[in-house]
């Protein structure tokens, strides 16, 4: 068998281990019905994934009615969702990985037609700076704290489906990071204004989240945290900011830290004179208190190596899992050479990629999921 670092596994405090720092991320497929109720075409796609990595997490789960962001997505809104959920979770432990439940809220990354007519909501009504994007309704404070109990509930129906853990989705601009975004939020109540208070709806729902978990789950179940350390507008989200809340989430009880990025070696969008890579800041303030999760165009073993021997103690590897599902165990038989790195129209049904999954693919991956056609 090849020799590692990232085919090791590895216990979280909470005693929870997985076998080895070969992470699935979370994925947008677009494959759940209408409703948000998983699909079996779901079902089949993560457990055909399952198979080699330590940890699978969801695609996002949305964890109210209007924080749905897009056509496909699975939800865990209601009772309703739980059985096939719980049939998703079995598939992914059934191959031997941790299955992980992502739960977000889309906030004013969503639009009317998503929502059926009703507006977009967020920390406020300021839109976001995108195309096509509508101004939100600002939340009320009752709405607020109604969100963040919504969150709570998800995650008692996730442990009722059997998940491993639940994945908390405060990136990608979604409506965490937009209670803690200065573009996005610009309340001057105990949810916005300072920094400080900036942090409370991030810091309410961990600890929302850890205390269903403490009220209904085994020790063993993990509760992630996953952060996009900047943003390009301004005034936006700094490193600095990002650095200031880290050590809030890790007082807060998180298991691990998640950091979303494009390419896990990238500096800083906002000052070019910075050098050093953006992880390697988060993990100087994490200094392995709570395991760190990096993603960003991880592709070949040595690319996953050099994050473990970084001083990282996950390597995701998201588009790659896509076109490869059995990645670690070509890896674990010295079968490196028949690794995929290239997606062909010609081997969807073997890779359980269906056609709205296909078409997502086709509409904004070109340049990275790398087909093997024009």
């Amino acid at each position: 068998m090849a020799s590692y670092n990232f085919l090791e596994p590895y216990t979280f405090a909470n005693g929870a281990t997985v076998r080895n720092r070969i992470v699935m991320p979370p994925m947008t497929e677009c494959s759940a019905f209408e409703n948000g109720v998983v699909s079996n075409d779901e079902i089949a796609y993560y457990r055909k994934r399952a198979g080699g990595v330590g940890l699978e997490i969801t695609g996002c789960a949305n964890v109210s009615e209007l924080g749905k962001g897009f056509e496909g997505e699975l939800a865990v809104t209601e009772d309703r969702d739980i059985p096939q959920l719980a049939h998703l979770a079995a598939a992914i432990k059934s191959r031997g990985a941790k299955a992980i439940l992502q739960i977000f809220d889309a906030g004013r990354m969503t639009t009317s037609a998503i929502l059926r007519g009703e507006q977009p909501v967020s920390a406020s009504a300021v839109k976001a700076l995108r195309e096509n994007s509508e101004t939100p309704r600002a939340l009320s404070e009752d709405e607020v704290e109604a969100i963040i109990k919504d969150f709570g509930a998800a995650t008692k129906r996730a442990i009722q489906a059997g998940f491993d853990g639940v994945e908390i989705h405060g990136a990608n601009t979604y409506l965490i990071q937009q209670f803690f975004s200065p573009h996005s939020n610009r309340r001057r109540d105990q949810w916005g204004g300072s920094l400080d208070q900036r942090m409370n709806f991030p810091l309410g729902v961990v600890e929302e989240v850890r205390r269903v978990v403490k009220e209904n789950a085994p020790q063993s179940f993990l509760v992630g945290y996953r952060i996009s350390p900047e943003e390009i507008e301004t005034p936006g989200i700094r490193i600095a900011d990002t650095l200031a809340l880290v050590p809030k989430l890790i007082e807060s009880g998180i298991d691990y830290l998640h950091i979303s990025l494009k390419q896990v070696w990238q500096t800083s969008a906002n000052d070019e004179t910075d050098t050093e890579p953006l992880v390697e800041k988060i993990q100087k303030v994490v200094a392995h208190k709570v395991p760190l999760i990096v993603v960003g165009q991880i592709v070949k073993p040595a690319d996953a190596e050099k994050v473990i021997d970084a001083g990282f103690e996950f390597a995701a590897l998201g588009q790659e899992l896509i076109r490869e599902p059995n990645w670690v165990q070509k890896v674990m038989a010295d079968d490196e050479a028949t690794i995929r790195y290239e997606l062909s129209p010609s081997d969807l049904d073997e890779l359980n990629i269906n056609p709205p999954l296909w078409d997502f693919l086709n509409s904004g991956f070109k340049k990275t999921i790398h087909f093997s056609h024009d």
